[in-house]
């Protein structure tokens, strides 16, 4: 029997960075607040000297249980799609923080030209530039950049972001709350000759602190160590901005906020008598296999991606995309990114094994519109970045592509090239594509009985003319950095391959919009079918960039948080 508790102002699906703004900036207003997270409790105490890479960075201690839950996958819609066991290309959190916990700091802004790209490429290049399979699904977000700024600087002041202005970025309303981080050694290399070849490298944005913080809320960051434990790693020093030391310890200071652990949602129900509203949702208690209702007022989608598609399906709000005609919404416009480069091996040897999450530089003189497309296959761009985030002896093994994988030799290049290669690589934008998309996949189940998602992917003709572009523009840097060797990933991409690690930031599913025809939510992530539900997170992007999307995903859950708090008070819907 379903055990129904008392009502609640506002439930949010998740504890991680999305549902933490959003519960911090609704609780400081008064409203009740409530997060279920399916994960357990964790805090820093949790984490005092715990390297263990075996432990967090293989066997991924903070990530989804995908004996539990995980998605199918296949490249085309012809095929048969087969259940992922072992998360590679994306890496959901699970636990109090979410995958906020074990990321790195990257925290770059979106550029003007990713808000408005249909209209800019058209504009400049003609129609045919986006591509036919792709021309129906970009779309201009229905925001603007000057109107997403004051929230990439609420998000930066509150994540106490440390960096240094950008001359290819776009207008700031003010400077990062943080000078940048150390200039080691090695970026001293990168730099220079990015410089030679009249490039703009510049510190890389990074929510790892430059030194002791306090951000507008009155949480403490410490300064970073560059222990060289950042990425699927949880920090023991406080010294890298996660929700579970800001936004949650804000929210839950207020006295109107509640986590409750361990909590699986598996259903948002709608108003019998009125099917533009919710009532609440389904959840089940994962150590005692319980079933609640929770009441609310408003309810607000902030899981990792997968999770979120997953909720509206089976809950029956939406229309499901349909590759075939194009119509639909609930599930398309599903996007990756491509991080390749190229890798320079050296005699000299360097202190690869210090270093942080976002210790690096990037340029953005290849990303988005900065160079000309006129004579290129492809649209859009990416950052080129070159980081030092500590190298680790089970994770990074770099040996030349033709040695052995075992034996003497194999041992002799790994324990010489330990501490002697480094990369240039690119974080490149890939764009939506009519079969990129999300489904359910009725043969495979989760352990709570529901249909698991079914992921479409594979890579396109602009994704390997992208690729091969600024992988040579890498190999350019790394020439000049003085490698005597240099291997370059720019072959054809071949089929897309989930299981690898290229990188963890995907978007789209729930794309938002100004038109429901072709969006799930508006700019206010308020979905179009249900007044008081709304959807917070990545997926709620038009297409993937050529940056890191956190900053955006923070940014547009303070928008959303403040979408959310005028609801509750006019109860009317949010206009564009």
């Amino acid at each position: 029997m379903v055990k129904e508790l008392d009502k609640v102002d506002v439930v949010t699906i998740g504890a991680g960075w999305t549902g933490g703004i959003i519960a911090a900036e609704t609780s400081k207003e008064g409203l009740k607040v409530k997060s279920l997270e399916r994960g357990p409790y964790r805090d820093t105490d949790d984490y005092q000297h715990v390297h263990d890479e075996l432990k967090y960075a293989q066997r991924y201690e903070l990530m989804q249980d995908t004996s539990i839950e995980t998605l199918t996958f296949r490249n085309n819609p012809d095929e048969r799609a087969l259940p992922v066991r072992r998360l590679g290309s994306f890496l959901p959190g699970n636990g109090r923080g979410g995958a906020g916990t074990h990321w790195n700091g990257q925290t770059d802004r979106y550029m003007a030209y990713d808000f408005k790209i249909k209209t800019m490429t058209e504009e400049k290049y003609g129609e045919s530039k986006l591509g036919i399979d792709s021309g129906l699904r970009y779309r201009d977000w229905g925001i603007t950049f000057d109107e997403m700024e004051k929230y990439y600087d609420k998000f930066e002041k509150t994540t106490g972001i440390s960096g240094e202005k950008n001359p290819l970025g776009e207008k700031r309303s003010n400077p990062y709350p943080n000078p940048p981080m150390v200039k080691t050694p090695i970026l001293e290399k990168f730099e220079k000759a990015a410089n030679e070849l009249k490039l703009n490298p510049i510190m890389m944005p990074s929510a790892n602190m430059s030194q002791n913080y306090e951000n507008p809320d009155g949480e403490t960051l410490n300064q970073c160590q560059y222990c060289g434990f950042c990425e699927r790693f949880a920090c023991e020093y406080d010294a890298k901005a996660t929700p579970d030391v800001t936004v949650l310890r804000t929210a839950e200071k207020t006295g109107n906020h509640e986590v409750r652990y361990n909590s699986n949602v598996t259903e948002i129900v709608t108003d019998k008598e009125d099917n533009e509203k919710v009532t609440g949702v389904k959840f089940i208690d994962t150590e005692t296999r319980e079933e609640f209702f929770q009441p609310a007022d408003i309810v607000v989608l902030t899981s990792f991606l997968f999770n979120n598609y997953k909720l509206l399906r089976v809950s029956d709000i939406g229309k499901q995309y349909d590759p075939e005609t194009e119509e639909g919404t609930l599930g398309s416009n599903y996007c990756y990114q491509t991080g390749l480069g190229a890798t320079g091996f050296f005699d000299e040897k360097f202190n690869t094994f210090m270093g942080a999450g976002a210790l690096g530089m990037l340029l953005d003189d290849f990303n988005g519109d900065n160079f000309d497309h006129d004579d290129l296959d492809f649209i859009h761009g990416g950052s080129i970045h070159f980081t030092q985030t500590g190298v680790r002896p089970i994770l990074t093994n770099t040996i030349p592509k033709d040695t052995p994988q075992w034996g003497e030799e194999f041992k002799e290049e790994s324990i010489n090239n330990f501490a002697r290669t480094l990369t240039v690589y690119t974080m490149a934008h890939t764009g939506p594509h009519k079969n990129h998309y999300l489904d359910l996949d009725d043969t495979y189940k989760d352990a709570f009985g529901n249909s698991q998602v079914m992921l479409t992917y594979n890579w396109t003709e602009q994704d390997n003319a992208r690729n091969k572009y600024l992988t040579e523009k890498c190999k350019e840097i790394v020439e000049k950095m003085g490698a005597k060797h240099i291997e370059v990933e720019n072959d054809d991409l071949g089929d897309y391959d989930i299981v690898p690690y290229q990188s963890t930031n995907i978007s789209g599913g729930t794309p938002m919009g100004t038109d429901p025809d072709n969006s799930v939510v508006n700019t206010w992530l308020q979905h179009w079918d249900r007044d008081n539900l709304f959807v917070a997170g990545s997926s709620t992007f038009v297409h993937n960039s050529g940056n890191n999307p956190t900053g955006t995903v923070g940014a547009l859950a303070y928008r959303c948080a403040e979408g959310i708090i005028n609801y509750y008070k006019n109860k009317e819907r949010l206009e564009d």
